[in-house]
């Protein structure tokens, strides 16, 4: 009855590795991408310098997501062909709709003064406009991008393929 438990922490050490080498093959798929570098990591959270965004970070907890920030409240189009770039990374998206969605949602989001949130291919996506009193405080636009679970997961949980996630 013992030995489950004794085995736990042996389990445990080998798992650690594990998720390190699996955020790291994310990340190096991400610079790919994206072109972005690698600026820190430090366990599950990868920060990038990209030309394109005052913030870039890699969250690889279960589901991974990728966050990026800008200080400008209308940022520069680059900035969602950024957002494309870590979609097609990140899910396998289409780049040129995720770029578009982005800009979609980020319109939709000043004109209603509250988050937009929309699928593109295998990729989930919010956009928000304003000042943040969260980490990302001082980006006045913040978009979090991440994959989507396959429809089949959804149906075995219960929930009906358009429900969204929170």
């Amino acid at each position: 009855m013992r030995a489950p438990f004794l085995a736990l922490p042996l389990l445990l050490a080998c798992a650690a590795p594990a998720l390190a080498d699996a955020c790291d093959a994310l990340a190096a798929r991400m610079i790919r991408a994206t072109g972005a570098s690698i600026a820190g990591r430090q366990g599950s959270l990868a920060v990038f310098r990209a030309a394109d965004a005052d913030r870039m970070s890699l969250d690889c907890r279960k589901p991974a997501r990728v966050f990026l920030g800008s200080h400008e409240r209308e940022p520069d189009r680059s900035f969602f062909a950024l957002i494309g770039l870590a979609a097609e990374g990140l899910a396998g998206a289409s780049r040129a709709d995720a770029a578009v969605l982005g800009l979609r949602l980020h319109q939709d989001s000043l004109l209603a003064g509250a988050p937009q949130e929309g699928i593109v291919g295998r990729a989930s996506l919010r956009c928000e406009t304003g000042p943040r009193g969260d980490g990302l405080a001082g980006n006045l636009t913040v978009c979090v991008l991440r994959p989507r679970e396959p429809a089949i997961l959804r149906s075995r949980a219960g929930l009906s393929p358009a429900a969204s996630a929170g």
